[in-house]
């Protein structure tokens, strides 16, 4: 014989599925003075978005008591599609009561605790809840029957992170800060706004120092960043020296709302390590003569508030110049104070004399052990140091000069003796 619970249930959107639950008791559908307004996923106090595969979940139907008395002893059993069960067993029916008392014209609550398949999809499901109760001051209990849907909302998981988390003091920074869902729901109408006061995080608290540091922006509509996607933005920073070597603590808060359409505000900090200033420069390229030896020297200048370290110097041969690549150790690149390199010169293969264009690139790293290169090309002029030169007219100018001065001093000697001689001459014809 089919009973009323079959019945009922059978005409509910999940009838064929209670059928199929063992230890069911008969319940006899009768009027009641109960409402059912809600059901949802989480607490009395709040709702919590879930995923497939979530276990041991809180699940609540509200309801309003629209009668003249208050009720009490108040009881529920719900039922639920495949998919879900009782944290007791998969065939267990889901159980929950209240010790408290439900007032006339207020609204109460059930909270059931669910599993929830991993293979469920994110949507509607119906289900069908019994409520016994007793009225006060009348004995006899009573119960009510009521068909609802409810929706799987997913969840949305949020993380936060900088494309570089370093940035450099005494200069402009463009940075790009990058948000995830890493959940099933998306995270709607996502909007950022930086803080400069104190920050917390989920984990721990942090003391913004941002004060002295400009922004060129302080607020940012980022929209809505579905399930397993990110969105970015971008700002422009200037960090003082005073924040260098520094970690950067930059705290923003994010307001988002979720699945359920709550309004979330959650404050995320981004931390950046500030590097120092390195501002380098290679210039006075040229080529000189050591030990009979072509060398390529130069200097390289720092500029900036921090010393680069590791630095190596390299020789590079271009547009055809067989000059070897040569690579050299200077060691720091200290602050205003020029550094040196001097290379001499190897060829690949025979020498070539002549106009060579080059390249010397400066290798250094950073206090955050970051590697950056900087390039300056030029052109030098190489002599070939062994060969004799043709010789020219200037070669012969020192010694027609002394030829000059002999002769101009032998005539002169000439005339003044023969002079003497005719003087001498003239006194012994008298």
């Amino acid at each position: 014989m089919v009973t009323l619970f079959a019945l009922i249930l059978l005409v509910s959107p999940i009838g064929a599925q209670a059928l199929q639950l063992e230890h069911a008791s008969p319940f006899e559908h009768k009027f009641g003075d109960v409402k059912f307004l809600d059901a949802y996923f989480g607490t009395s106090d709040k709702k919590v978005e879930v995923s497939p595969g979530d276990k041991n979940v809180p699940f609540t139907v509200v309801f309003a008591n629209i009668g003249t008395q208050d009720i009490t002893g108040i009881k529920g059993q719900l039922l639920m599609p495949t998919g879900f069960s009782s944290i007791d067993g998969n065939k267990a029916l889901i159980y929950a009561d209240t010790d408290a008392e439900a007032m006339a014209g207020k609204y109460f609550s059930l909270t059931f605790f669910v599993n929830l398949d991993k293979n469920i999809p994110i949507q509607q499901f119906p289900a069908t809840v019994k409520l016994d109760f007793t009225r006060l001051r009348e004995s006899g209990a009573r119960n009510s029957f009521f068909d609802f849907t409810f929706k799987v909302p997913g969840e949305s998981i949020l993380n936060i992170k900088a494309d570089q988390p370093f940035l450099t003091s005494l200069k402009d920074n463009l940075v790009n800060v990058e948000i995830t869902n890493t959940g099933t729901a998306p995270l709607a109408n996502v909007k950022v706004v930086l803080q400069n006061t104190q920050a917390s995080t989920t984990t721990t608290t942090t003391t913004s120092n941002v004060d002295n540091v400009v922004f060129d922006q302080n607020e940012w509509d980022v929209g809505t960043i579905e399930s397993n996607t990110s969105k970015k933005f971008s700002f422009n920073v200037y960090v003082p020296e005073n924040v260098r070597t520094q970690t950067l603590h930059t705290p923003l808060k994010i307001m988002y709302y979720n699945a359920h359409g709550d309004k979330i505000e959650d404050t995320r900090t981004v931390d950046f390590y500030v590097n120092g200033l390195i501002d380098a420069k290679i210039y006075d390229i040229k080529v000189i003569e050591v030990g009979g030896k072509e060398t390529i020297i130069g200097d390289v200048i720092n500029e900036g508030n921090i010393n680069g370290m590791f630095s190596f110097v390299t020789l590079e041969p271009l547009d055809g110049s067989n000059i070897k690549k040569t690579t050299q150790f200077i060691d720091e690149l200290e602050t205003d104070s020029p550094v040196p390199f001097n290379i001499p010169v190897e060829f690949d293969g025979p020498p070539k004399y002549g106009d060579h264009k080059i390249k010397i690139s400066v290798r250094y790293k950073d206090d955050a052990r970051q590697e950056h290169v900087i390039s300056e090309e030029a052109n030098v002029l190489l002599k070939d140091l062994n060969k004799k030169p043709e010789p020219t007219a200037m070669d012969f100018i020192p010694g027609l000069v002394t030829l000059i001065v002999l002769g101009s001093a032998g005539y002169i000697a000439y005339k003044k003796i023969k002079k003497r001689r005719q003087a001498q001459a003239e006194t012994e014809s008298h």
